[in-house]
């Protein structure tokens, strides 16, 4: 069985160790992106983040949060594409953190098509979340369809439940870890 994680997860993840959590924020939003994961979301899942990078970077990956940076904002819109352009190139995976809120987001689809021009679908995935697991249709939009979906369920028949890479299509998944890995 597989489950998309919701709010009220990921809140509850951020909060199981606070002072951690918001360690781990800082340093993602500070990190310069080489190699790393990054990890884009609306501005509007912020209190979310905790959880989330929390996730990732107990399962291997150390990560670089796009945030609203302070250097940007006074800069133009072309220079914000090129800036981000250079960070999503510079990073090895890409996670798209997607709730309900990136509907209205303007950056987040952009970077998600630039990051599948530069790293293919293989080295990208949606962490989905739902406000409840009866909501969730809105999951099913065609651009969130291409993409690996990473997922709370069980891997190749085992018991246990862990934080999986899924595609849906294939019907086929790896650990989170693994696919971080590679």
């Amino acid at each position: 069985m597989i489950r998309y994680a919701t709010r009220d997860d990921l809140l509850r993840i951020g909060r199981e160790n606070v002072t951690e959590s918001r360690a781990k924020v800082a340093k993602a939003q500070s990190r310069d992106p080489s190699g790393l994961t990054f990890l884009s979301h609306s501005s509007k899942d912020n209190d979310l983040m905790p959880g989330v990078v929390r996730i990732l970077e107990n399962h291997g990956a150390t990560v670089y949060l796009d945030k609203i940076d302070a250097s940007l904002t006074t800069k133009s819109v072309r220079e914000i594409a090129k800036t981000l352009r250079s960070r999503i190139q510079a990073c090895k995976k890409f996670v798209l953190f997607a709730s309900t809120s990136v509907k209205s987001s303007t950056w987040v689809p952009w970077e998600l098509g630039l990051a599948d021009g530069f790293k293919r679908s293989t080295n990208v995935a949606i962490f989905l979340s739902v406000d409840n697991m009866q909501e969730q249709t809105w999951t099913e939009q065609e651009y969130l369809g291409v993409y690996d979906r990473v997922i709370w369920g069980n891997y190749a028949g085992q018991s246990e439940h862990q934080w999986l890479v899924w595609n849906q299509i294939a019907n086929t998944a790896m650990t989170l870890r693994a696919w971080l890995g590679r």
